[in-house]
């Protein structure tokens, strides 16, 4: 895991209902059970702030990052994705977008960047396909005649020259395998701090098929699509251990709970989503 990618998955996942803010000092105790050292945590800052997606904030603890609006527009929809609830719905309509030409390669490989993780691939150099518009698509600020449409022929032919269902599918299998090995080195009564780390690497690989899996409905799919046991299996595990990860979490942030050193892995009540700070007691 890299500082950045790490930063954004300790905002969104723990810090986001936590009002979105920590002192520097706590966002280097927190990253350090994932072996990242203090000037790496500071680079990445340096660099999400330069990007918008962080801010100075002066704590009482001293100094601090806030998330900023783009931040938190971002970390709400990667959280909807990550976080997904069963098969999508759709309408049978596409989503399309029709690019002006970008002449710069710069530019022109940073948007294809951004519309791959926003769900869309490309029919050609400029017309690019999405199974549903993404809520960000605005604030790439992009010149482009957007609408949706219904395309003529199998749907499924359309899906398999956009989309390479083979490598996703690769993808997905190897990723389940990794987790279950991953999740099954922690020992019962694992310290708090390694749950966080095996829970937080769980959900960076998690993470990474934003930018791989569109999200398409399972009507488009081959039969026995892997990323569905997938989905389930990090859904469970990630809500099994969030426990012992919030009260690491807990324990780290400035005038937090005075947590015990062990957490046990499984908290009746808690869920996916959150747990409350005397569930993690």
């Amino acid at each position: 895991m890299n500082a950045r990618a790490a930063l954004f998955d300790l905002y969104g996942d723990h810090l986001r209902s936590r009002g979105g803010r920590a002192s520097v000092a706590a966002l280097v105790r927190l990253l350090a059970p994932l072996g990242i050292a203090a000037p790496a945590v500071r680079t990445a800052i340096s660099r999400m702030v330069r990007q918008g997606w962080l801010d100075h904030v002066r704590l009482p603890q001293g100094p601090g990052y806030m998330l900023t609006p783009k931040g938190v527009s971002r970390l709400d929809e990667a959280a909807a994705r990550i976080y997904r609830a069963g098969p999508v719905n759709w309408s049978g309509r596409w989503h399309m977008l029709v690019l002006e030409p970008v002449r710069d390669r710069q530019r022109r490989e940073r948007l294809r960047a951004d519309l791959a993780y926003l769900g869309y691939a490309p029919l050609s150099e400029t017309t690019w396909i999405g199974p549903h518009p993404s809520p960000e698509l605005d604030a790439l600020r992009i010149s482009a005649y957007v609408f949706d449409a219904t395309l003529a022929g199998d749907p499924r032919e359309l899906v398999a020259q956009a989309w390479d269902l083979c490598a996703i599918a690769q993808a997905y299998e190897q990723w389940l395998a990794d987790a279950e090995v991953l999740v099954g080195s922690l020992p019962d009564d694992a310290h708090v701090d390694q749950v966080f780390a095996v829970r937080s690497k769980l959900l960076n690989g998690w993470r990474n098929f934003l930018f791989r899996d569109p999200g398409l409905p399972a009507e488009l799919l081959p039969p026995g699509w892997p990323g569905e046991k997938a989905r389930l299996y990090f859904e469970q595990e990630a809500a099994r251990l969030l426990p012992a990860a919030t009260a690491f979490v807990e324990r780290n942030m400035d005038g937090a709970f005075d947590v015990a050193p062990h957490a046990p892995l499984v908290s009746p009540g808690a869920t996916a989503r959150g747990a409350t700070a005397e569930e993690i007691r």
